[in-house]
């Protein structure tokens, strides 16, 4: 006969084990399916998970320090800190954690049919924007996504595949690299356009590639409208000599404001021409503005310089291991000279979540 010890020991064991079995099995129980079952997303660099790593350009994002709070202290060409809005929203949408970039040679299946990034740092709706540096450009986008839909198709079926992408989450983000390549840094576009005929110009050029989009299959679309494009870091750089007088542009910010309001105006009519489609405006130059409006709500110290360096000018190649960084980039809105930091990104999203993610799902549910 066992010591009555050894006995009751058995018994807890056993009991920790089922424990463990039901709760387990309680977790997989609840888990929230997917809202979407794939997040696609085209744009610049504030939405590139990657794909510049691939190319020959000199704008990428894949070393040190970029990626320094990522999982795995990894610099995987995210133009931040640590994870993006398509990251983040992916994972509020219980799709999966993160969003790779298309040209990743290791992708998955699992990968490829629940989303993939085809953004490229540098990139914008108008043509020259980035040309000479060698990054992908909307038109380039597009025809990866041609070449995405032929690989899910050969892992899903056809039928399968046309029905994954008219549900899936489709996000574009761009446009500041427009404004600032060609209009307000280098004059390329302003010897062709005021800056309403070149707000038009853009969105023209985008109601162009939300039609292409729609004839390949998309349907649920959000297209980001511009940050305060005044408060980037490198624009009041660009403006003011003096570090004492660094200050948001006012009249930057105001045209994104103006591009905002047309363009919040433009999608709806967009949506009335492409039957079954829903396309929302998505707002990201509020979040941004609250925070440097309100920093203390946010535990943010620091809204006018990034924490690479000197904050003011570094991104991209000048932005590396031998570049010091801030003590505590939680204090910093900005993570370099243009983008914004893991925790901004995070706070953009849950606005994203709130005001942007209903307004799809509504009409999923309705469709």
């Amino acid at each position: 006969m066992a010591p009555i010890g050894t006995t009751l020991f058995l018994i807890l064991v056993h009991i920790w084990f089922y424990a463990l079995l039901f709760i387990s099995n309680e977790c997989k129980a609840v888990r929230p399916a997917p809202k979407f079952p794939a997040i696609l997303v085209f744009g610049d660099s504030t939405v590139d998970t990657g794909n510049n790593n691939y190319l020959k350009t000199l704008f990428k994002g894949n070393h040190y320090p970029y990626g320094q709070d990522f999982p795995g202290h990894v610099a995987t060409g995210r133009f931040s800190n640590g994870k993006l809005v398509p990251d983040f929203l992916a994972s509020m949408l219980n799709i999966k954690e993160t969003v790779p970039p298309f040209l990743d040679p290791s992708l998955s299946d699992s990968d490829l049919v629940t989303g993939v990034s085809f953004a490229s740092g540098g990139s914008g709706f108008d043509d020259i924007t980035g040309a000479v540096g060698g990054i992908i450009p909307f038109s380039k986008q597009v025809e990866y996504f041609k070449r995405y839909i032929v690989r899910v198709q050969g892992l899903v079926g056809e039928k399968e595949a046309k029905k994954l992408i008219s549900s899936a989450v489709i996000v574009i983000c761009a446009g500041t690299n427009d404004f600032g390549f060609n209009f307000y840094d280098l004059p390329t576009r302003r010897l062709e356009f005021n800056i309403s005929g070149y707000q038009d110009f853009l969105q023209n050029k985008l109601h162009k590639f939300i039609e292409e989009l729609y004839e390949l299959g998309c349907r649920r679309l959000t297209i980001a409208g511009l940050p305060p494009v005044g408060c980037l870091p490198i624009q009041m750089t660009a403006k003011f000599e003096r570090p004492h007088d660094r200050r948001c542009i006012e009249e930057e910010n105001l045209d994104a404001l103006v591009y905002n309001k047309k363009l919040a105006r433009l999608l709806p009519t967009i949506q009335s021409l492409l039957p079954r489609s829903k396309i929302v405006y998505a707002d990201v130059y509020e979040p941004i503005t609250d925070m440097i409006d309100n920093p203390q709500n946010f535990g943010f110290v620091e809204t006018k310089r990034g924490c690479c360096g000197t904050g003011s000018v570094e991104a991209g190649p000048f932005c590396n291991a031998l570049t010091a960084v801030c003590d505590n980039v939680l204090e910093y809105l900005f993570w370099d000279g243009i983008h914004p930091s893991e925790v901004a990104y995070e706070y953009i999203s849950k606005y994203l979540e709130k005001n942007v993610v209903p307004q799809l799902l509504d009409y999923n549910n309705k469709s």
